[in-house]
């Protein structure tokens, strides 16, 4: 009986000792969070990229009360701040902006990428998904998608696109449409879209698949002339402009998108409350305004399991894409 007794009070003993570690996790997941978060956006300021992801940090920021601090770390179309922001400690203070770029086609494209874009996240919460427009310098005497077809034909490599840089949507946009087309285009990569745009209208590159936000003024402007958006019904922004289907290629539709991850191993209760707080964000009017204005459609179903599954089924997408196109980076 004494022994009983006395392992029955080892136990307790025990589970009292353990007690504290049983419950410390769920009790700092519940006070999540107590400090600013860092929100790494891996690409250049300026764009919709920024907008967006300024725009969902305040929203996040006010709804959390703590400052959500966007943290911009471009290089190697997403891959260089993705990385480090997936090394960073897995307590739910570091968000990370993901794409179709760093979370998929950068597996294709790049022959040393430094991160597992599924083992190395957690999948929280889409934010958006936005066409682009085909855009010509408005000099250049090409006035619809046969004619530039045509061009390329014709003239096969001669024909120059801009990009935002290598794995970016602007990017692969392209690459999508080159397949579709059977035509070859020579990639010219820049850091960020402000600087493709600025060489497209000084006539240095001849054609760009760019987002409706940072286009559009340019086109207003009659700097640029748009031939065709890559949404699967035309855009109320440019409503006599036609679908790339409507154009003749209902292979080349595509939308880039846009999508929270943290690192691997963050406790599943700030994961699931950082997803909530994102679902309410991407439904505010405030959010709602600007992926209207960007031509963009909130991913408010898109989340969790939903989202990891997307992220794989991207990757077998644009494997064939970039395997097909030639492309291959360091």
């Amino acid at each position: 009986m004494r022994t009983l007794t006395h392992g029955l009070a080892r136990a307790l003993a025990t589970v009292v000792a353990l007690s504290p570690a049983i419950w410390t996790a769920p009790a700092a997941a519940a006070a999540w969070p107590t400090k600013p978060i860092t929100f790494v956006v891996p690409f250049t300021p300026g764009g919709i990229t920024d907008n967006v992801s300024r725009m969902l940090a305040k929203k996040l920021g006010e709804q959390l009360g703590q400052p959500v601090l966007v943290d911009n770390r471009p290089g190697a179309g997403g891959s260089i701040g993705v990385e480090a922001a997936s090394r960073q400690p897995p307590d739910g203070y570091t968000m990370i902006y993901g794409t179709q770029g760093t979370h998929a086609a950068n597996l294709a494209l790049y022959k040393n990428l430094r991160y597992d874009p599924v083992n190395d996240f957690v999948p929280v919460h889409g934010i958006s998904a936005t066409p682009l427009i085909l855009v010509v310098n408005a000099s250049r005497p090409i006035h619809s998608v046969a004619d530039m077809v045509k061009y390329a034909k014709a003239n096969p490599g001669k024909l120059n696109f801009g990009s935002a840089g290598a794995g970016t949507g602007t990017h692969l946009t392209a690459e999508v449409f080159q397949k579709t087309a059977g035509i070859k285009m020579t990639h010219v990569p820049y850091k960020g879209s402000n600087p493709a745009l600025n060489d497209l209208v000084a006539g240095n590159v001849d054609v760009m698949f760019d987002y409706p936000v940072v286009v559009m003024p340019l086109i207003q402007a009659g700097k640029l002339r748009p031939l065709a958006v890559t949404a699967k019904a035309r855009l109320d922004i440019v409503p006599d402009v036609p679908t790339i289907a409507e154009a003749g290629y209902p292979g080349a539709e595509s939308s880039a998108w846009s999508a929270v991850f943290l690192p691997a191993r963050t406790p599943p209760d700030i994961a699931k409350r950082l997803g909530d707080e994102i679902a309410r964000a991407i439904a505010s009017p405030e959010m709602l305004a600007i992926t209207q204005k960007f031509g963009s459609t909130p991913l408010t179903d898109v989340r969790d399991a939903r989202l990891e599954s997307m992220v794989m089924s991207e990757m077998v997408r644009w494997r064939e894409v970039v395997r097909q196109s030639g492309a291959s980076l360091d």
